[in-house]
């Protein structure tokens, strides 16, 4: 109950500073004075798809640049994107498939129903995710939920420690490095809220365990994939 409690806490919060950014035209200290005066924030989508298929509107390709904050609204909007995409609900549907195999993690059991539930358990995975980082602790802390691309101008191997270190290392609107907090402690709160819609047997600190491996290791993947894929659209797609 007291779990619940603060995630109901902190959504509010965070709309609520969404709404007062949007309406007025102080947003509460949130988001530093824009670049110029009839500059307007960049749109969300600053990126394309990898491959045409995985999506990347969540990468700044050149973080040399001076970019201007997302605002609470943008951020929930992201958020939303993100878990709407039909790339990641597709990917949700094939997680449920493997786990409908021999009944693993969560174990609903076999048929149609059953799968079901891995599928809307696949995606609430993501969607819990994705709100409680991008959406309200993004907002909450002040910190930006994209990825800056470090680009073509370092090596390879500092570029791959530049994305691996992306994980512990977040942008905060007024530009400064900070830990990130929104991206770590998003990613254990939706974990942790899965508790409420798996089976009782599936939760375990093993199958947590299992969870917040996965999802690092695809935040690894995704920071790898969004820095290097400019590089090889450029020089196998001949795209600029």
């Amino acid at each position: 109950m007291t779990v619940r409690l603060i995630f109901a806490v902190l959504a509010i919060v965070s709309f609520s500073a969404g709404i007062h950014a949007a309406t007025s035209g102080d947003p509460m200290g949130i988001l530093p004075a824009p670049p110029a005066v009839n500059t307007p924030p960049p749109a969300v989508d600053t990126g394309d798809r990898i491959l045409g298929v995985i999506p990347n509107y969540q990468t700044v390709n050149d973080s040399s640049a001076a970019v201007a904050p997302l605002t609470p609204r943008q951020k929930w909007k992201l958020a939303l994107r993100e878990t709407m995409d039909p790339f990641n609900i597709a990917n949700s549907i094939v997680g449920a498939g493997f786990s409908q195999m021999g009944n693993q993690t969560p174990k609903y059991g076999e048929g149609g129903p059953a799968f079901a539930m891995r599928f809307a358990a696949a995606w609430a995975d993501l969607a819990t995710q994705n709100f409680f980082s991008a959406g309200v602790l993004a907002t909450v802390l002040h910190q930006d939920p994209r990825y800056y691309r470090r680009g073509p101008g370092s090596g390879v191997v500092k570029r791959v420690l530049y994305s691996v270190s992306r994980l512990a290392v977040a942008r905060q609107d007024s530009g400064r490095a900070a830990f990130n907090a929104s991206g770590i402690f998003g990613m254990a709160l939706g974990i942790a809220a899965s508790n409420a819609y798996y089976p009782s047997k599936s939760i375990r600190s093993e199958v947590m365990a299992a969870r917040l491996s996965t999802s690092v290791t695809g935040g690894v993947v995704g920071n790898l994939m969004s820095e290097f894929w400019p590089d090889i659209q450029k020089k196998f797609f001949h795209k600029k």
